[in-house]
């Protein structure tokens, strides 16, 4: 398809040299990661912070997630601890996210933490974003590329969609892998799951060799994707639905689902990674095809299942 979009640029050297001096210059840049698109901006500058929230209409008590290349430029931000070394060791670079508490020298702005004494931190594991991170002296910034509470992008054509012309590079670095946000485990105290991702919690238990419990309900937001109303398409969303009505669209998963004009499958392999990697595409079609109702059938609880009943339960609202 050909590429309409003036700001979306083809990842190469030039555009790369491009993008690292934009956010040099304390602008923001359109980036792929391996969960969804995002916009980064300098996580040090107070400006190019501002501009991510002015953006994208986010609260101010919305905390940001700060991207790092390596522990080296880590250590002078946060407090780091042996649970965050275990599963550091394990799971990254990829798709999971520490709180943890800030450092009082850290030269981090304020509201990147929402003005808290903790921070949610990630090393992404995209090849793109790595190559920026690598070239900067400072950590990214980096939230979805969308307005406050919508879906999240999971290509370049979504962030231009989202943003037009208000973002001036946007790296075209195709589908996400994932397609979903990270997992947010908070470590500052006793272990437990914010956010529930690509990263199963019987996975990070199992790592720690300890219980975790999942705490996504906290009054004072501590990482992204809190909020309970989030990931919206802007449509009524009933959920573990058997059917649909013939001018509602039906989201299903599975083979024993027929095919249908207002069927969705997120998977006929019955994957859920698969589900994952299809929910968000799926309700950004819907929306461009103008359905006023969206049903949901019922999505198994385990694995990224978690992840994909928080989205959808969260987009409901």
């Amino acid at each position: 398809m050909k590429n309409i979009y003036s700001n979306i640029l083809k990842v190469n050297n030039k555009n790369l040299s491009k993008a690292i001096n934009y956010l040099k210059k304390k602008e923001l840049v359109g980036v792929p990661t391996e969960t969804v698109y995002g916009l980064a901006g300098n996580a040090y500058s107070y400006k190019a912070v501002k501009k991510i929230y002015y953006l994208k209409k986010r609260p101010f008590k919305n905390p940001l997630i700060i991207h790092y290349y390596n522990l080296d430029q880590l250590k002078n931000d946060v407090e780091l601890n042996s649970d965050f070394f275990k599963l550091y060791k394990k799971f990254s670079p990829g798709p999971i996210t520490f709180v943890l508490k800030k450092k009082k020298n850290s030269l981090l702005s304020s509201i990147a933490t929402a003005k808290l004494n903790t921070v949610a931190v990630r090393f992404p594991r995209d090849k793109t974003l790595r190559k920026i991170l690598k070239s900067l002296n400072f950590p990214l910034a980096i939230p979805s590329a969308n307005k406050s509470t919508h879906i999240s992008p999971v290509s370049a054509k979504d962030v231009a969609q989202e943003f037009k012309s208000s973002i001036k590079v946007i790296l075209n670095g195709g589908s996400c892998k994932i397609g979903l946000e990270s997992t947010v485990v908070d470590l500052t105290f006793k272990p437990k799951i914010l956010r529930p991702g690509f990263i199963a919690p019987t996975n990070i238990s199992k790592t720690l060799n300890k219980k975790i419990k999942i705490n996504n309900n906290l009054k004072i937001f501590k990482a992204p994707g809190m909020l309970k109303r989030h990931y919206s398409p802007g449509i009524p969303i009933k959920l573990n639905q058997k059917k649909a009505g013939s001018n509602e669209a039906f989201i299903v998963f599975g083979k024993r689902y027929k095919k249908g004009k207002n069927i969705f499958n997120l998977s006929y392999k019955s994957s859920l990674n698969e589900a994952a990697k299809n929910l968000y595409k799926t309700l950004r079609l819907i929306k461009n095809k103008k359905y006023k109702m969206i049903c949901v059938c019922l999505i198994p609880k385990t694995g990224i299942g978690l992840a994909i009943n928080d989205r959808l339960n969260r987009a409901s609202k």
